[in-house]
C-alpha cells in the first residue's frame, strides 16, 4: 500500500533534482562579500582594548 509520495528516498531523490532559486546565487555573492569586507579601523581599536582589558582581570 505505499505509494511514491510515501516512499522518503524518492523525496529526498526529488528534492536534489530541484534547481536552486534565481535568489539564490545572489544571495551568496552577498554574502561572501560581507565576509571578505574588512573592519573599520575604530572597530578593530575597540576590539583591541576589550582583549587587554580581558587580560587585566
Amino acid at each position: 500500500m505505499s505509494s511514491k509520495a510515501d516512499n522518503p528516498g524518492t523525496r529526498t531523490a526529488t528534492r536534489k533534482s530541484r534547481a536552486k532559486p534565481v535568489w539564490a546565487e545572489g544571495l551568496r555573492r552577498l554574502y561572501d562579500e560581507v565576509v571578505d569586507e574588512q573592519l573599520p579601523d575604530d572597530f578593530v581599536d575597540l576590539l583591541k582594548k576589550l582583549d587587554q582589558s580581558g587580560d587585566n582581570s
